[in-house]
């Protein structure tokens, strides 16, 4: 038994993430590679659930679409990083990869961009 009682509250926080995306198919896909991978993960279908279950979660990380209903992605971005601060990673998870998005994407709080499609390789290297 652990000295302390928010040990396993603290493990389970560090090895959850949150999948903020609209598309069914491409969220159950992530959310099923990453729980094969140990995550524990919790899913939000639009920018405003993502929001919510963010804050209660406090995950470790968000993949986060950029085109969500409700908030888009830099929306999302920036309520989490004020309220989680660096305690999250944030990595946007979007079609809109130009330069230029990736620029608007970091100035919104997000640590990297991952173009769709991508490889799973390039969430466990940022995840690491």
């Amino acid at each position: 038994m652990s000295d302390h009682p928010d040990q396993g509250a603290t493990v389970a926080a560090h090895r959850s993430i949150l999948i903020v995306e609209d598309d069914a198919d491409g969220r159950e896909s992530l959310q099923l590679l990453l729980q094969l991978l140990g995550y524990r993960v919790e899913v939000a279908r639009d920018g405003i659930q993502g929001v919510e279950k963010g804050l209660t979660m406090g995950p470790m990380a968000a993949i986060v679409d950029i085109g969500l209903p409700g908030l888009n992605g830099y929306q999302v971005a920036q309520r989490l990083r004020a309220a989680l601060g660096d305690s999250i990673t944030l990595i946007a998870h979007t079609a809109y990869a130009e330069p230029v998005d990736r620029e608007r994407a970091l100035a919104s709080g997000f640590d990297a961009l991952v173009a769709k499609p991508a490889a799973l390789e390039d969430f466990t290297r940022l995840l690491r």
